[in-house]
């Protein structure tokens, strides 16, 4: 029996397709004839190999990506990547470079600084409190990679188009909009996402990796801590997060074969946000937060003239089964994430709640 479901507008754990949902609900408590249910099962079975071997191919269709990546699942969500990246692919001698746009990517910076790195941000939007996306950067050619991160939950900015390198691997945290939209994937050495905004729950990130980047790799780290052992082991070298695994295998199936692929689910969330900034552009009440040209798909922040009104208007929408809409707690007012998995349905009667409540207390 359903029970009931509300708008999900949370930015991470966030909103997973309905479909995914009830497929898990139809299979968990026998995965496939098993007898057990996927938490169950073995990740040295064949079950389990389909599963996580599913979700490469994939992620590889999805993305065109060819046979000089290899698509890995690495526990730890995104935090441990900021500094498994510098770790594992710092050149010696060489400094590596970030762009800061927010909260993520001062983390990732103060990762790479820990380890004592030849770190340079030659770009920030911190002084007009990260609002917007710097476009004038210049990057040396000695750099050991590019770091950024393609779209910041927090202040609701997105890179509308990569960063353009000549000779120097991109290296991006796509955890809040991976799979959101088709891009090139030959400029990246390394892509990651923790799963639990845009592909599934909370456990693993993805990482989409160069080959040629493992060349890199010092021999003296900790095992647990190479992206080789993940890379040789088919990232089986310990148990993985294999539920995570499994329902990111079910949400890249739903990306696939229900919505039709990335084109088809960027032209989606494309509509859902322009319907969403389209009324706040046209109120004299709600404010957007993020400059125009790098305004977020993904997180759309938005203000009310007091903040009185933000925590009336977040109780006032719980009430209407419209969650999550409470912003960071690092900046305050409003926030309605649109991720992948949140329909155009929810956002209609989020801008219908927005509408009467102005009404109401206007």
């Amino acid at each position: 029996m359903m029970g009931k479901r509300i708008h999900n507008f949370n930015a991470g754990p966030a909103a997973l397709p309905l479909p995914v949902l009830e497929e898990i609900r139809e299979e968990f408590v026998d995965y496939k004839g098993s007898g057990m249910s996927i938490t169950e099962v073995s990740h040295r079975s064949k079950w389990f190999d389909d599963v996580i071997n599913e979700a490469g191919e994939r992620v590889r269709r999805l993305l065109n990506i060819g046979d000089d990546f290899k698509v890995l699942f690495i526990q730890g969500g995104a935090s441990l990547q900021f500094c498994m990246i510098p770790m594992n692919l710092a050149l010696v001698g060489k400094p590596v470079c970030y762009i800061n746009t927010g909260t993520w990517s001062t983390k990732a910076i103060k990762e790479a600084e820990i380890q004592g790195k030849d770190v340079r941000v030659i770009a920030s939007s911190e002084e007009k409190d990260f609002s917007y996306i710097p476009t004038d950067f210049q990057v040396t050619e000695e750099a050991s990679y590019l770091h950024f991160t393609s779209n910041n939950t927090i202040k609701g900015t997105q890179w509308e188009a990569f960063p353009k390198v000549d000779g120097v691997p991109l290296i991006c945290d796509m955890s809040s909009d991976i799979l959101s939209r088709p891009f090139e994937v030959a400029p990246f050495g390394l892509i990651y996402a923790g799963a639990q905004k845009n592909i599934g729950p909370s456990g693993t990130a993805m990482v989409i990796i160069r080959e040629d980047m493992a060349e890199r790799v010092p021999k003296d780290l900790p095992t647990m801590l190479k992206y080789t052992t993940f890379m040789e082991k088919n990232s089986m070298f310990n148990t993985p997060s294999c539920f995570t695994i499994y329902t990111i295998s079910l949400v890249l199936k739903w990306l696939e074969e229900t919505i039709g692929g990335l084109e088809e689910m960027a032209r989606i969330n494309q509509s859902k946000a322009q319907i969403l900034y389209d009324f706040i552009d046209q109120s004299d009440f709600y404010r957007g937060t993020a400059a125009q040209g790098s305004r977020s798909l993904m997180n759309v922040t938005f203000r009310l003239p007091t903040e009185d009104l933000e925590s009336k208007f977040v109780a006032d929408a719980a009430k209407v089964d419209l969650g999550g809409l409470k912003g960071h707690r690092s900046v305050g007012g409003c926030r309605a994430s649109i991720y992948n998995a949140t329909g155009i349905d929810s956002v209609h009667a989020l801008v219908e709640f927005m509408t009467e409540f102005k009404k109401r207390e206007g």
